[in-house]
């Protein structure tokens, strides 16, 4: 078994004509396809709902790794066993969400469930980028935390963003106090996520982002591994390929044994973990994976709360214990707050002030946080940064290797070619959670109607390079119907990383996270139903 991270690709367009299937229930109990209609399975309580055809739009195919097998050239009989298979997998083994059919499904656990959006087979990808990726992870986690040390960087850096940006100004507020304060975070916890994308035009792995609060699917990413490998081991003959060359996917253990770790530096056998959570979740069970992990593996309590409850319910001690409901919080894992819909009152404000004021462990601090943004990243890509933070001209060479262009809109000649060219660019905001990014041409009508408000409004955002990956078809599943489309994919590397004072306990690549959309499709946050989960296949 191969064990270790990811990386990734991604995308530009591409053209085919989407094929959809509808697969339903017969009475015998097998599956048939019905070619005159486009449907769901059935349900026999509920009329059949329908899935409109996925569209895709133009895009750039390049040819630079081999494609595992031709899907095209599947035939209907077998692609149903694999979809029923994986469909019965995903239901045994957890690999599930809330159905948002079902008005309980974000709260109530086992109310409402579906399979989580899957790509059916593994996606290739070359092994040499793979150990590229898995060798800079620790370098980067090591890079996060020195970068979270120097307040004034993060002040300065983000200044002007403070005055265009809203939810960055609050964020910017707490850390100041912080500083004001001289508070000390002795202990620190980081579970992050280092996006890439594999750039078919010059044949390089570039970094999309650094992922520092609220990294999702180390539960699911896990399971769709395993997935994978069960339907190759049963199926790898008629596909020619071979189950063991998806890697081994370790992310529950391994974020669940830096919380344990964690949670026993802060030497409080009665604490608990705290999982800030969004008060409508129907991505709960891949969260859930972690706690019963943290439960069964080491006997730890982990409660779920939103910052409102938070705010309601909390309060710190004399000695800065925090404490939530009536029982001491050890640590406070963030899978929530990373959005302003996240802070919809002052309520969810008070909370994260009331959480950084504890002695608390926070996964990630406000200065974590901050460093995740998408204009400390663009920071640290200037020449020179990097030499601020690290001292090994190796270790700084690799991550500058991963750069993508990164530019601000200070910058007259970058904002002109984007205007010019606005398809080899994207346009980032102070934004997580997927759907908030510019593209094509708004990314040149946001450019001017910047210029025309003046330059306030410029700071909000940066300019990146738009990276154009390998196209290839795939089939997709969601909601009980599989599709198949030529599609694109994004990889991320987990990275678990913690220290006490000058100890460093913890500092490893922590599994991986594989996502593949539609190749027409800008975005790709799964939970935001842009693409659907996947794991690797080395070649």
């Amino acid at each position: 078994m191969i064990s270790g991270c990811s990386l990734s690709l991604s995308y530009f367009g591409s053209t085919s004509t989407a094929s959809v299937f509808y697969l339903y229930s017969s009475s015998s109990s097998s599956l048939k396809l019905n070619p005159t209609r486009r449907f769901l399975f059935q349900n026999p309580k509920n009329h059949l709902r329908k899935l409109e055809p996925l569209r895709s739009g133009r895009s750039l195919v390049m040819e630079s790794h081999k494609t595992l097998f031709d899907v095209d050239k599947f035939d209907d009989e077998f692609v149903q066993k694999l979809v029923y298979d994986a469909l019965v997998w995903s239901s045994l083994h957890g690999l599930v969400v809330g159905d948002k059919a079902y008005q309980k499904s974000g709260n109530v656990p086992g109310v409402g469930m579906m399979h989580a959006p899957i790509a059916l087979l593994p996606t290739a990808f070359p092994e040499v980028y793979w150990n590229q990726a898995c060798d800079v992870t620790p370098i980067f986690n090591e890079l996060i935390d020195r970068v979270s040390l120097d307040g004034k960087f993060l002040q300065d850096s983000l200044s002007r963003t403070k005055k265009a940006d809203i939810f960055t100004s609050r964020l910017l507020d707490i850390h100041s106090k912080m500083l004001e304060r001289n508070k000390k975070e002795d202990i620190r916890l980081g579970l992050h996520r280092f996006d890439y994308m594999l750039d078919e035009e010059t044949n390089s792995l570039l970094q999309i982002e650094m992922n520092t609060i609220a990294c999702s699917f180390p539960g699911h990413s896990r399971l769709v591994s395993e997935l994978h490998q069960t339907l190759l081991r049963s199926y790898g003959d008629q596909l020619g390929i071979d189950s063991e060359r998806v890697p081994k996917n370790a992310s529950t253990r391994q974020f669940a044994d830096a919380l344990a770790k964690a949670w026993f530096e802060y030497n409080n056998p009665r604490a608990v973990v705290m999982v800030i959570v969004q008060p409508e979740e129907r991505n709960m069970y891949d969260q859930h994976w972690l706690s019963s992990t943290l439960r069964e593996k080491h006997n730890i309590v982990a409660i779920r709360k939103t910052l409102a409850e938070v705010e309601k319910e909390g309060s710190v001690q004399k000695d800065g214990t925090l404490i939530v409901g009536g029982q001491a919080v050890a640590i406070v894992y963030f899978r929530s707050g990373y959005t302003p819909n996240d802070h919809p009152s002052e309520s969810e404000w008070n909370a994260r002030m009331l959480i950084e004021e504890s002695s608390a462990v926070k996964c990630p601090t406000i200065a974590y946080h901050l460093t995740g943004s998408k204009k400390i990243q663009q920071e640290l890509a200037k020449p020179g940064v990097l030499e601020r933070f690290l001292d090994n001209k190796e270790d700084i060479a690799k991550l500058r290797k991963c750069f993508a262009g990164l530019w601000s809109l200070d910058d007259q000649e970058i904002v002109k070619k984007a205007i010019e060219k606005p398809g080899l660019f994207v346009m980032k905001p102070q934004r997580e959670g997927g759907g908030n990014n510019i593209y094509g041409d708004d990314v040149r009508e946001n450019l001017l109607r910047l210029q025309r408000e003046g330059e306030d409004g410029t700071a909000a955002y940066i300019l990146m390079q738009r990276i154009f990956p390998k196209v290839s078809n795939t089939y997709m599943m969601r909601e009980g119907a599989y599709h198949k489309n030529q599609a694109i994919s994004e990889l991320g590397v987990y990275g678990a990383y913690l220290r006490n004072k000058d100890k460093i306990i913890v500092n490893e690549q922590s599994g991986y996270l594989m996502r593949t959309k539609i190749s027409s499709s800008d975005e790709g946050g799964v939970a935001a139903g842009f693409g659907v989960l996947d794991s690797i296949y080395l070649n």
